[in-house]
């Protein structure tokens, strides 16, 4: 556990909460460390709907930050409605660690250049909110 608090990003969709979600929340919350915040980055419903089709989201945004403020490893819950806003975010929070998916391993992660480091997560299970939804 690190002994120095430290401020740790990540940002998602959302929609379905899962298993992988909390993993990944919780996780976060350990490289905070005591007295460090996670910050969680949540798109709108329309940027949603660009992003993964015209059926999606599920859950509102209002309903999914209401889930994530819920969850006990997340301090700060923040929405954006397009990459420049998501990277304005980032910006502003200037977090110590951004921790994104490891699919996301040779690809380009918005806002990572604001972060001190960049650190993957391993899926859990294989879980994805849209493989849960079907689409």
């Amino acid at each position: 556990m690190p002994s120095n608090p430290k401020t740790i990003w990540t940002n998602g969709t959302f929609d379905v909460l899962h298993m992988g979600h909390i993993k990944l929340f919780r996780e976060a919350r350990k490289l905070a460390g005591p007295g460090g915040q996670v910050i969680v980055g949540t798109d709108s419903d329309e940027r949603v709907r660009e992003l993964k089709g015209p059926e999606r989201p599920i859950n509102s945004l209002f309903n999914r930050v209401d889930f994530l403020r819920a969850i006990k490893y997340i301090d700060v819950v923040c929405t954006y409605s397009s990459e420049y806003n998501l990277k304005a975010l980032i910006q502003q929070y200037r977090p110590d660690i951004l921790i994104v998916g490891d699919d996301y391993i040779g690809k380009s992660v918005v806002g990572s250049e604001f972060a001190k480091k960049l650190v993957y997560f391993p899926r859990y299970g294989g879980l994805s909110s849209s493989k849960i939804i079907g689409g």
